[in-house]
């Protein structure tokens, strides 16, 4: 295990060097205290027009803008039945009289990581891991890198620990920043407030069975170990789009209209099933956290982490393959 360490360090070095990680740390620094003051606005606003900050009242209006929108004719059915669901949704955090959006910096954590998990977070993946190889080739180092007495499998395995360390490092400082920043206007109170997981979807019921309450800090780690998970599947697809090409702004380029296209995918097409099988429409993993029903049928847990799990070691299989018989000497 010793052996490998300075190889990983040597990736990590040249990483740092790039400066690419210090400009997405940076960018994650100036959008969270933008998403604050947005956030922050909303809840001023919406108690403006309610006239009282009685959160009651708040998720009451809610269930009634949701019931608005089901008697538009131009709703596609799939949409219609995920607004049904939200609304019994809604209702059950009523009766049981538990605020769902209790302010706080962990709360604003929470809320934050399930928005960015399927964009934001794998957009500043790419951004690291895009280039990871194919800056190799457009730099003219690979050349060099490959004449020193190691073998290939573990040159490209010590550049995907690298990655995955980079990513870790993303996640952590990103779910810092969040409490940190958050945390000067909505306080740092709120870890232990309970939370309420386990709803599921079927045949458009809300089934409540395995609902339960956790507490939020209990349930953000398994919002951000999901995140993290997702952020490995992304890093590991774009390592492998990395070594398949050798321009650093083609791979960033496939990347990002990949990720961008799954989005607008499960959007555009929701009744077309087979989509449930592409890695970029399983991003959402804290979906079934928070019993937010999905778009496409069939979908759950188990199977979203299965595709991106298959879908990863797929993409590690053609990495290696390739690089390890690639002529780079030419």
């Amino acid at each position: 295990m010793i052996d490998w360490v300075p190889l990983v360090y040597n990736e990590l070095l040249k990483m740092a060097k790039k400066k690419r990680l210090l400009v997405v740390l940076l960018i994650v620094a100036v959008l969270i205290p933008v998403f604050t003051y947005a956030q922050y606005r909303t809840v001023q606003n919406t108690m403006e027009q309610l006239g009282t900050s009685d959160w009651r009242a708040v998720v009451q209006q809610q269930i009634i803008d949701n019931q608005n929108r089901l008697s538009s004719s131009r709703i596609p059915k799939e949409w219609k039945e995920f607004i049904q669901i939200n609304i019994q949704q809604l209702q059950y955090y009523l009766d049981h009289d538990i605020n769902p959006n209790a302010p706080g910096a962990p709360t604003f954590v929470r809320r934050f990581v399930e928005q960015a998990i399927a964009l934001f977070l794998p957009l500043l993946v790419v951004v690291v891991a895009s280039d990871i190889v194919s800056s190799e080739h457009s730099g003219g180092t690979i050349k060099l890198l490959l004449t020193r007495p190691v073998r290939r499998w573990k040159i490209l395995w010590s550049k995907y620990l690298a990655l995955i360390l980079v990513v870790s490092l993303i996640v952590t400082a990103t779910a810092l920043l969040s409490y940190l920043i958050s945390g000067l206007i909505f306080g740092y109170k709120g870890w232990d407030m309970p939370v309420i997981t386990g709803f599921q979807e079927k045949n458009g019921e809300l089934i409540t069975t395995n609902v339960h309450l956790i507490p939020q800090w209990q349930y953000i780690l398994m919002a951000y170990g999901l995140a993290w998970f997702t952020c490995v599947a992304v890093a590991t697809l774009s390592f492998m789009v990395s070594v398949l090409v050798r321009s650093t702004a083609a791979s960033m380029g496939i990347m990002m209209a990949a990720l961008i296209s799954g989005s607008l995918l499960v959007q555009l097409a929701p009744s077309w099933t087979t989509l449930k099988y592409l890695a970029f429409t399983n991003l959402q993993l804290t979906d079934y956290l928070s019993g937010t029903p999905t778009m496409i049928e069939g979908m759950s847990l188990p199977f979203s982490l299965a595709v991106l799990g298959v879908w990863s070691l797929i993409a590690l299989a053609i990495a290696f393959i390739v690089f390890q018989r690639r002529d780079v000497m030419g």
